[in-house]
């Protein structure tokens, strides 16, 4: 996919140039949306995915990454009947910086590490059949 038809499918208002700093740190003192943010690493993940790897209802998924929209830090992407996710870096450096420090601790926590593990081998491996035809997560490089 070009980077073109990438933007044309992305129906994301743009993050405003202020930070809403208690906005964004309400979205990240959450556990299930640290959770979710490891999960897209630097991928753009369906919705599917995360209901299997963490085994929370879809309507509960949906709620935390609509949360994660509002605070700018997740953008969305419809394909049809799916919805995928990817991380969206604020446009503020202040907010860009402390994202980034929060993955990157995330990213260290063992059961998080053990998730993230979890979404790959689905990914790679064996799809579950309630996965059946849901698209894989793409890593966005792929995208550009």
């Amino acid at each position: 996919m070009r980077q073109s038809e990438y933007v044309k499918m992305t129906a994301m208002p743009l993050p405003s140039k202020s930070l809403n700093l208690e906005l964004l740190f309400r979205a990240l003192a959450d556990r299930t949306r640290l959770r979710l943010l490891n999960l897209m690493g630097k991928d753009e993940v369906c919705v599917c995915y995360f209901v299997e790897v963490l085994k929370t209802p879809q309507p509960t998924i949906s709620r935390h990454l609509a949360y994660l929209r509002k605070a700018g830090i997740v953008g969305a992407r419809r394909e049809g009947k799916w919805m995928h996710y990817r991380i969206v870096e604020p446009a503020d450096p202040a907010g860009a910086q402390l994202l980034r420090q929060i993955r990157e601790s995330v990213s260290s926590d063992e059961v998080l590490k053990k998730e993230r593990s979890r979404l790959v081998q689905i990914c790679c491996g064996k799809i579950p059949n309630r996965l059946e035809g849901a698209p894989k997560p793409v890593s966005i490089a792929r995208l550009k």
